[in-house]
Order: structure tokens, then sequence, then C-alpha cells
């Protein structure tokens, strides 16, 4: 079987192209891009090149964009030129060189892919590349996702090569009688990328001639064990964890009894944002004294009495001044409606935690809604003495989430009248003689 029908037989294998679709083709110049147009071509593929020049090699940048066009041209291919400023946005970024390239490079190709109306993005990532790829991870200690190597399809990017080697790639273009261009940044040992190819490849090949082919295979066990391991860890998930208001609960009593509990648990919140370190440093505290809470870039995560809950990090409100009558907006979600009534015979108090009426003539404006402070206190309805509101929290089993995030209603001296969506101040609330009446409604979702 030649070159052309390996590659044919592997993206019918994995279903990866569509004759009926247009297939954008990420063109550098290098072999293995090439030899991608190549093929594609022959297997009689709607395709469109894309160069990237990232203006980072001063001549070469320059020759491999004329030696694309000229490939481009000579094949009748239609090519799509970009250039970026790459050390730039770097740097405005903070990022390194080859991390700003691949940023720039496939937000260029996706955004091309959709003005076009392309099916996907073909790059040239051959057998060696995820050999590489493998070795790397077991270096930094991926885990087990991280073995499987590189996969034939992610979300739009398509890569038909992994069932050839570098050795293949060449050989096929010898045969062609086509040249190619050379990155000289690959023949220098200076990223851990490079120093694989150069260095530990050779030699693990001194070793065993067919490790790349072993590796590769070994690679592919990995990917549809993980297959089976994905299927039965949704299945965990789903009893171990729930979600309320898009609050996620873990229940630790549930989670402690799976066969390897550490990993469900850093399989369970790693979507969320928290690192591997973090998740064993959890599992640590799981069964000590809860109260831990630990943070990504987006959730904050709480060790609870029974559960682990993770919810979306919480932004503080400033203190919102209300000056009269209204509606007032707290937040995206929720708005406080403030109107006075007549107290009379009809007049029935309200038994709903989100709203209240109390006694106007005892109440001074403008009030405030704010989160409460430490060591403030307010009599709850229906008790005589006064309560610390960290207390009556914790009473209500509420969680340290739960008071992070509770609301009070002030008057002008500062008197907390109303704990917001739980208990009025008993010292404000309606009596016998009283005649003008303060209604206030907390509506959510409204807006």
């Amino acid at each position: 079987m030649d070159t052309k029908d390996i590659v044919a037989t592997y993206i019918k294998q994995n279903k990866l192209l569509d004759h009926e679709r247009i297939h954008l083709l990420a063109l550098s110049g290098g072999a293995d891009s090439v030899a991608l147009l190549l093929i594609m071509k022959d297997l009689g593929y709607d395709i469109e090149a894309v160069h990237c020049n990232f203006n980072l090699r001063g001549e070469e940048s320059s020759r491999d964009e004329n030696f694309v066009k000229f490939l481009c041209e000579r094949q009748g291919v239609k090519l799509h030129l970009a250039h970026f400023d790459t050390k730039e946005y770097a740097s405005t970024h903070r990022i390194s060189i080859e991390m700003a390239a691949r940023d720039l490079r496939y937000a260029y190709f996706e955004q091309l892919r959709l003005d076009i109306d392309a099916a996907d993005i073909c790059v040239a990532h051959h057998r060696d590349d995820n050999v590489e790829t493998v070795i790397m991870n077991l270096i930094r200690g991926t885990g087990i996702n991280g073995l499987t190597g590189i996969r034939p399809k992610n979300e739009n990017i398509i890569r038909p090569l992994l069932c050839l080697c570098r050795n293949d790639i060449e050989s096929y273009l010898k045969e062609k009688n086509q040249d190619y261009i050379t990155d000289s940044s690959n023949l220098v040992d200076d990223v851990i990328r490079n120093k694989i190819r150069l260095n530990i490849l050779p030699l693990l090949k001194d070793i065993n001639p067919a490790v790349t082919k072993n590796i590769q295979k070994t690679s592919e066990y990995v990917r549809e064990a993980t297959k089976l391991l994905d299927n039965k860890l949704l299945q965990i998930k789903h009893c171990i964890t729930t979600k309320k208001n898009d609050i996620v609960y873990v229940c630790i009593s549930k989670l402690l009894k799976e066969i390897s509990p550490s990993y469900v648990l850093y399989e369970t919140i790693k979507e969320y944002g928290f690192s591997s370190s973090q998740s064993e440093m959890i599992f640590e505290r799981l069964k000590s004294q809860p109260g831990s809470i630990f943070h990504s870039n987006g959730y904050d995560l709480l060790i609870d009495r029974d559960n682990i809950i993770i919810e979306k990090k919480y932004t503080a409100i400033n203190p919102i001044v209300i000056i009269e009558d209204g509606t007032y907006i707290i937040s995206k979600s929720k708005k406080l409606k403030i109107q006075r009534e007549i107290i009379d015979a009809t007049f029935n108090i309200p038994h709903t935690a989100n709203e209240v009426c109390l006694d106007a003539d005892e109440i001074s404006f403008p009030l405030t809604v704010r989160h409460y402070k430490q060591g403030e206190r307010f009599v709850p309805y229906g008790m005589k003495g006064s309560k610390l509101i960290s207390d009556y929290l914790t009473d209500r089993k509420k969680t340290l989430f739960q008071k992070k995030q509770q609301l009070v209603l002030a008057d002008a001296q500062d008197r907390i009248i109303w704990l917001i969506n739980e208990r009025p101040n008993n010292s404000f609330c309606v009596k016998e003689n009283t005649c003008r009446g303060l209604h206030i409604t907390l509506l959510e979702n409204e807006l």
C-alpha cells in the first residue's frame, strides 16, 4: 500500500474528512505540510491553504512565504496569508514566543474557517510528533490523558498524517520529486520538544528501531482505555454530584466509597480550573475540620460538612443607597422593590422569606443594601433578645459561601431592619398600632 492509500485508509477509519466540504490546510512549507497538501489534492479533497508569517526568523520567514506562494500557484491551490507581530503580542500578553505563535495561528485559522465556511483545519502532525508529545507529557507528569498523545480529530482540528512517520513523509516527497523548506529553529535543541526530537528519540531508536511505532500503538491503546474510563467516570460523577442554581455539590461520603476517590475527585473538579496539586490538598483535608476554601481562576471551592461545594467566584456588591420608594437593581439577578401601604383591617403579614412589611414610622431613609459586618447583631422576628448575624446564619446551617454573600438592609442610622431573604428585625415589625407599612420584596431572576 503506497503512502497516499495509507492516508486515505486512515481518514476513512477515523471519519476525518468530507469530499463535499472545503478543508483549510495549514501550510508552513516544511516537509510535513507540503506532503499533506499533495496527498489531499491527489485524494480529491477541496482544499485551501493558509500560511502564517510570524516575522521571527528574518530572511527565513520571507523565504518560507515565497515558497508556499510558488507551491500553491503551481498546484492550483488557493492560498491565504497572514502576517503577525509575534514578539509584540508575546510581550503584551506576557507569554512565551511559542505560545504567542500558537495563539495567533489557531485564532486566525478558526476565523478564516468561519469566513470561508470550511469544515475544518488540517494540520500535518505525524507519528513522530505524537511520540514526542507522549514523551513530553510523560516527563511533565500529565496523567493518563497525556499518554493518549495527539488525537486525529480535536474539535475543528484534523490530523490526517498521524499514520505516517517522518521517514515515510520524506520518502513520499522524494518519489514525487518535491522539495520543501527546513526551519532552522527546529535543528537547535533549545526547547523541550527539540531536545526530545534531536537527543532522546535517536537514543531510543538505537535501543529499538520500532520505538516510534510501538509508542504510537501504546498511545492508541491508552486512548481506547480512556474511553472506558471516561464512561465510568461519567457514571460516578452523576452519582456523587448534584447541581442547584449553578452550584455544584460533591457528596463527600459517596466520593470516599469509590475505589480511587482521589482520582475521581481530580477528574470531577479539574473542569472548574483546579489543578492536580490543589486536588491533592483538597483530598487530604476531607477528613479534617470542614471550612477550607480553595480558589481557581473562575471558581471557589469549599469543604463543607457533608459536601464539597463549587461555585463561580462571587463579587461582593458595593453598598446601594435607597432614597425613596421604587425598584432598585442589586445585581444581575436581583432587584429590591419598596412601596408604602396603609395598614388596616385587611392587611396580612407576608410569610415568605423574600418579602417583609415593616413599620414605616420606625424607619428613617435613606436605606442601604450591603453585606453584613462581622460582629453585627439584630433581633430576629419572633425573638426579644438580639443575636449575632453570624450565629444566626450558623444556626440556619448556612455555608461559608452563603454567609459571605448574605445581604442586609439598614436604615439611615445603620440599624439592620432586614436580614434579606431570611428574617426581619423584630424591632421594626408591624405592631397593633402601626398605621403605615413599608412593604419590601426581593425579586430574583427578573432582569
